[in-house]
């Protein structure tokens, strides 16, 4: 049985999105494209369909597609760093995305802010938040986010947009809603202290319908799109 091509892919997302945001009286959120281990003509024949932001979780792979594919393209692509960023590669990140969704620690935020060309836009950042606590996983405690929201607000070669977050995979979505409801709690605290945050990422492709329901601005979707991820 053949695949749908890119373009119906992205059409059939784009329709899901609308209609969980419709059904629960939520403004459409933005759509991140996780490109995560996905060759760079995949990404290419999605931006041609008209997705033109993109998620990758390493630094090196995403600074080597943007390589390779912005000179290739007619519409410049937004890049996303979703997954985890140790402070040394911290200069190639800076210079290779446009948004960072995973700072946690206050080293990452003077590592990125030391290393981001003042000739560029300032950095879009994320604070990640690990929001249930889950033992092993990366992101800020709530309790942290107010401090490391004022570091990163006090940084000029950073913007900080917002929250974001990846709540422990229970199998039946409905199980995470709480956690994405704590984090809108925390999205709107925080954007009462700094007017320019805007974005809460938080949703993927078998729970973004709960994220918008309970507030998400951006969800971040790979299978859907992509279909299965090959092996890294």
């Amino acid at each position: 049985m053949s695949q749908p091509a890119p373009s119906e892919r992205l059409q059939q997302v784009l329709a899901r999105i609308d209609a969980a945001a419709r059904a629960a009286g939520r403004p459409r959120p933005r759509l991140l494209a996780v490109s995560k281990l996905q060759p760079a003509e995949a990404v290419a024949a999605l931006a041609a369909a008209g997705q033109l932001a993109f998620g990758e979780n390493y630094v090196q792979e995403g600074a080597a597609k943007r390589q390779a594919l912005d000179p290739a393209l007619d519409a410049p692509l937004e890049w996303h760093l979703i997954g985890h960023l140790q402070s040394n590669k911290a200069a190639l990140a800076a210079r290779t995305f446009h948004w960072v969704h995973s700072i946690d620690r206050r080293s990452v935020v003077d590592a990125l802010a030391a290393r981001r060309n003042p000739d560029a836009p300032p950095l879009n950042v994320l604070l990640q938040v690990n929001v249930e606590g889950e033992a092993g996983k990366a992101g800020c405690r709530p309790d942290e986010v107010a401090a490391l929201a004022a570091a990163v607000a006090a940084q000029p070669r950073l913007a900080l947009r917002g929250l974001m977050a990846i709540p422990v995979p229970h199998p039946d979505p409905e199980d995470r809603r709480p956690a994405f409801r704590a984090m809108k709690q925390l999205f709107d605290e925080l954007a009462a202290r700094h007017p320019a945050v805007d974005t809460l990422s938080m949703g993927m492709s078998d729970d973004f319908a709960v994220a918008i329901a309970e507030g998400a601005t951006l969800v971040r979707i790979g299978t859907a799109l992509f279909g299965p991820r090959p092996p890294r």
